[in-house]
């Protein structure tokens, strides 16, 4: 069955909820998405930045594609492009489109600004004042 834009923007709205600020669990993906890329990359980006945030700003829908306008925000908790934990929050906004079919995500394609996560984990932390 193929999903409306409608029906497509409220499901990506669920996975959002769902997951943001959560243990993603690999069951928890599963609900959600199909796409391995994708689970992959959760996955990854969990166990760096455990129980992250995305805060969509904006989902626009056109047939079986979403995208979304949001912010990552998470706390660096494990090795993330080979630096190891900081501990330091991180805000980051991106984009990502989703293609959703038969109640699943099957594909995506996002655009972030990495350097920027990179540059914030790697900021000096003033001493005194």
């Amino acid at each position: 069955m193929t999903l409306s834009s409608s029906e497509s923007k409220q499901f990506v709205g669920r996975y959002l909820q769902a997951l943001s600020g959560q243990a993603k669990t690999p069951e928890l993906v599963a609900r959600f998405v199909s796409d391995a890329a994708l689970a992959e990359h959760i996955c990854q980006v969990e166990e760096a930045f455990p129980a992250y945030e995305v805060i969509a700003e904006e989902l626009i829908a056109e047939r079986d594609l979403v995208a979304v306008r949001a912010k990552f925000q998470g706390v660096h908790g494990g090795l993330f492009a080979g630096i190891p934990a900081t501990g330091r929050s991180v805000t980051v906004p991106f984009m990502i489109i989703y293609r959703v079919a038969a109640d699943r995500i099957v594909e995506h394609w996002m655009q972030f600004d990495a350097a920027a996560l990179v540059a914030q984990l790697q900021e000096s932390v003033g001493v005194g004042a």
